[in-house]
């Protein structure tokens, strides 16, 4: 994974954390439902990266073995 899609996704997060909070204190059930969906993205993001690299992984592993 990329240093800037760790970051994309940590950034995304938070601000999925702040907003859920904000919506929870205010009584602002839209925002925070909103909060908690950008939290889910940001889980799917990870998972997405966690994927690449662990496919790369064996493909360098194949390629070692090959070559």
């Amino acid at each position: 994974m990329s240093i800037e899609d760790k970051i994309k996704a940590a950034a995304k997060s938070v601000e999925g954390k702040l907003e859920a909070a904000a919506g929870e204190l205010t009584g602002d059930t839209k925002m925070e439902v909103e909060g908690k969906a950008k939290q889910v993205e940001a889980a799917a993001m990870q998972t997405a990266e966690d994927l690449k690299d662990k496919a790369k992984g064996v493909l360098d592993s194949i390629k070692e073995k090959i070559g």
